[in-house]
């Protein structure tokens, strides 16, 4: 088997800043760190796509520039990097900074927290037409309410590769709803559109369970089919991370049984351009 991490974060406080760390998360998260958490997963080659983990925004650039220098002993073949792309001129120049560092495939702006309509303002979707003419993937970390932006912006900017982290956040305490399945639809709709299967572990106030997620799964694979649903352990945030890679596993062997590899390992490749 093999495993290509669509969505691994890494982080070292005594290297660069973060404002959000607490709790469990307040420490080290770094190479041997994720070594001992795949101790429990099964055997597979592996490689990941590092994605932002949010330091202050003056060490973006620190940061893509540690994680290479990580690259080789973490396994990592793609960097999504902080854009700040409510100011395309601070977007623009972003990424010609980005453009010499060579494992940027991909781009984002963390959403999650924002007030409604900043992915569809002028300056955001013109910033969003410089990352696909760039042939940079956006990702996009949302709240379930905040889909119907995402897909306003896929619309707006057909020629971008929009990846959509962890499912959009549905509400997992009860089964999908049908605004979240609509919403989920109308991304899906817009053919340069993907579907991180990730970070619903950390959406649980307790315990999941398989029958619990499983109903979010099957909804992205009817919306997304199985050529653009992509795996992320979304570690260390979702916790633990061999557990979750099994889950997901097994769904797809039950679920898409002609395209396990695809979506643990060839959608990202393909769909981050991953040389």
């Amino acid at each position: 088997m093999r495993v290509l991490d669509s969505h691994l974060h890494l982080w070292d406080p005594a290297v660069l800043r973060y404002g959000w760390l607490e709790g469990r998360l307040l420490g080290r998260f770094s190479v041997e760190e994720r070594r001992a958490a795949l101790l429990e997963a099964p055997p597979a080659r592996r490689s990941a796509v590092f994605v932002q983990a949010e330091c202050a925004p003056a060490d973006s650039l620190a940061e893509v520039d540690w994680v290479s220098g990580l690259a080789a002993d973490a396994g990592v073949r793609g960097i999504v990097a902080h854009l700040p792309m409510e100011d395309h001129e601070a977007s623009r120049e972003g990424l010609s900074a980005l453009r010499g560092r060579r494992l940027v495939v991909g781009v984002r702006r963390l959403l999650q927290d924002e007030p409604g309509g900043l992915a569809t303002s002028p300056e955001f979707v013109v910033s969003a037409g410089a990352v696909a003419e760039a042939g940079l993937a956006f990702d996009a970390c949302v709240r379930h309410p905040q889909l119907t932006d995402v897909a306003a912006l896929a619309e707006a900017v057909p020629e971008l590769t929009v990846v959509l982290d962890h499912l959009g956040k549905p509400d997992v305490s009860a089964p999908p709803t049908a605004r979240w399945r609509a919403d989920l639809q109308r991304l899906a709709d817009r053919p340069g559109t993907a579907c991180k299967l990730s970070g619903l572990p950390a959406e649980c106030s307790t315990d999941w369970t398989a029958a619990q997620l499983t109903p979010f799964l099957d909804a992205a694979l009817a919306a997304f089919g199985p050529e653009r649903l992509l795996f992320g352990g979304d570690w260390p945030v979702s916790w633990p991370y061999a557990r979750w890679e099994r889950f997901v596993t097994e769904w797809a062997q039950d679920a898409a049984p002609g395209h396990v590899d695809d979506i643990l390992w060839a959608n990202t490749e393909r769909i981050y351009r991953l040389a």
